[in-house]
């Protein structure tokens, strides 16, 4: 079972990762469906996505139940109806532009109503540079 869930796990990275270049076929949720098959399937893969330098600490906050920071919540909900109001102008389908802005919506509420926003450190009350340290 093991090897099934890496080789799912492996999958999910990869479509996570044409999900960055290609519209409308999603990279987070590839990733998180990869770090719960990495999960149960290897604790080095798992640790090795989790320790990923752009994306380990989102899908670190998510799993620990932090959310995503609203400046990410903001990006995706744009690019999720951009990219769909764009493609839409593809489509005569009524049936089709439907199901996506049913889709689209399904999405926007998970985001903003049951992920929680993670709230990021304060700015410093202490200046950058030390009184002690100017010429």
């Amino acid at each position: 079972m093991k090897v099934f869930y890496n080789v799912l796990g492996v999958l999910a990275v990869l479509l996570g990762i044409l999900g960055i270049f290609l519209p409308l076929l999603p990279t987070t949720p590839f990733l998180l469906l990869a770090s719960a098959c990495f999960a149960r399937g290897s604790v080095r893969l798992h640790r090795w996505l989790i320790g990923h330098r752009v994306f380990g600490k989102y899908i670190a906050n998510f799993e620990a139940g932090h959310g995503i920071p609203l400046k990410g919540k903001i990006v995706a909900t744009v690019m999720l109806w951009g990219s769909m109001a764009w493609s839409s102008r593809h489509f005569d389908s009524i049936a089709i532009l439907i199901m996506m802005g049913v889709i689209g919506a399904c999405v926007s509420t998970y985001m903003w109503w049951y992920l929680p926003t993670l709230k990021l450190p304060s700015t410093p009350t202490k200046p950058i540079v030390s009184p002690t340290e100017l010429p």
